[in-house]
């Protein structure tokens, strides 16, 4: 019986709230206008945080959690100066360093306790002719570790046997997005393909992946879909070995006669990169000194390498993209505060407005907390109104974001329910002070009142 009492009062209060509204509906919609944007900045910013949070894992899933990344630097300024054994100084220029070598990734593996695995890359950008026609893509040579250090998957064929890597046979495993250029609307296993000079079969194809022009920025990372990879040893019996090269043009230098004079050496290393992969992350920064200083006593002191640890980079930009979004939700928080403060201020003078109508429902029989009830079923009803036109206008804005700027937004369920319940709960909390001011009026006073 209590509850379809209350049920009638709340049914009564909320329609006499609504028709109040509907009567004054441009006051309604500028008190409203706070919560509606509160509301929509909120999703906004929530759904940037979401892409953003997902843009970062995503580029953690491409570089991969323990990695560290050492690539090559191919010509060492002359002002870089180095000290050797003796305590003279001479210029890396001045001084001789093999490169970056396969020699290097073995010692790593076998002297670093931390380090799981290496994967040496050698890279060349080059051509693939099909039909009479050239496509520009990177030829890579691998290891077969590249793919575990890489997080790369095969979506159809086999990765490099130990008899392909032995003998150095003439096989490949292709991007994705190669697959689609040469061989449309087929499969490319078993099939040949002429790379360079080279024919390759392909043996396998590997899973299609969306790298952003950002991630490829930040970390250096290619455009996967893109590669051919060939077997490590293939590459350096098929399409040269640089460290041969290197070491010829050198002997050639010392047997020259004449002044000695500075000749740039070009691409010297033997590889362009080396991932180094550690068992626990908590090793990466100690491991990373360890290589630099392994790698520098390597290369005669010669600093022809850079070493850098993705995972970090990657938490430095998600540290700076958190607190720009907490800014951006106090903001929006801010906004959604002066909305309250606006429902409180309209209802306060809806109160003054309706002395009369106050003291006759009072006079009547109305307790207290009916009048209570009824302003605010009044401002709940505006919070709601806000809340529903500001989810409309916050999912809206997430989708112009991201069509206009390129911004990755992510829409949640959880981030719209905790907008909007954050705009019924202020226009609950705005709403009370208002009330209990009608309530508190004398009926008679009331009356009495112009």
């Amino acid at each position: 019986m209590i509850d379809k009492i209350l049920l009638e009062k709340l049914k009564s209060n909320f329609g006499e709230a609504y028709w109040f509204i509907k009567t004054n509906k441009v006051r309604t919609f500028l008190t409203a206008l706070g919560i509606i944007f509160g509301v929509a900045s909120v999703i906004t910013m929530l759904a940037i945080g979401n892409g953003a949070e997902k843009e970062i894992l995503a580029q953690l899933e491409l570089v991969g959690v323990n990695n560290i990344v050492i690539n090559t630097i191919h010509d060492v300024e002359d002002k870089n100066t180095v000290e050797n054994n003796t305590n003279t100084t001479k210029t890396e220029a001045e001084r001789f360093s093999k490169g970056l070598d396969i020699l290097d990734a073995k010692k790593v593996l076998e002297y670093i306790p931390s380090v799981k695995l290496v994967s040496p890359e050698i890279i060349l950008n080059t051509y693939v002719i099909n039909n009479g026609k050239q496509n520009n893509i990177k030829l890579v040579g691998i290891s077969p570790e590249y793919f575990e250090a890489s997080n790369i998957k095969l979506e159809k064929g086999k990765v490099f046997s130990n008899y392909h890597i032995k003998n150095a046979l003439p096989v490949c495993i292709i991007g994705k997005q190669v697959e689609k250029k040469i061989f449309t609307g087929k499969t490319a296993l078993g099939k040949w393909i002429k790379v360079k000079d080279v024919w390759l079969q392909v043996i396998g194809v590997v899973e299609g992946k969306l790298i952003s022009d950002k991630a490829k920025e930040n970390l250096g990372i290619r455009n996967l879909n893109n590669d051919i990879y060939i077997p490590l040893n293939t590459f350096l019996v098929r399409y040269g070995d640089r460290k041969v090269i290197s070491d010829k043009v050198e002997r050639e230098k010392k047997n020259q006669g004449g002044p000695k004079q500075r000749i740039p050496r070009g691409n010297y290393h033997q590889i362009d990169k080396l991932i180094v992969q550690v068992s626990n992350s908590s090793e990466l920064k100690n491991t990373a000194e360890i290589l630099n200083k392994m790698l520098k006593r390597r290369h005669n002191g010669v600093v022809d390498f850079e070493i850098t640890i993705p995972i970090e980079l990657l938490k430095q930009q998600q540290k700076t993209k958190q607190i720009f979004n907490i800014v951006l939700i106090i903001i929006a928080g801010i906004s959604l505060l002066i909305g309250g403060i606006g429902i409180m201020n309209i209802m306060l003078a809806s109160v003054l407005e309706r002395t009369k109508e106050i003291g006759i429902i009072r006079a009547i029989g109305a307790t207290k907390e009916d009048v209570i009830l009824q302003f605010l079923s009044e401002s709940i009803l505006i919070s709601l109104g806000g809340g529903a036109i500001g989810i409309i206008l916050g999912v809206l804005g997430a989708y112009i974001i991201e069509v206009v700027s390129g911004i990755e937004t992510v829409l949640s369920l959880g981030s719209i329910l905790i907008s909007f319940s954050i705009a019924v709960t202020i226009g609950l909390i705005f709403g009370i002070f208002p009330a209990q001011v009608a309530a508190n009026k004398k009926p008679i006073e009331a009356l009495r009142s112009e």
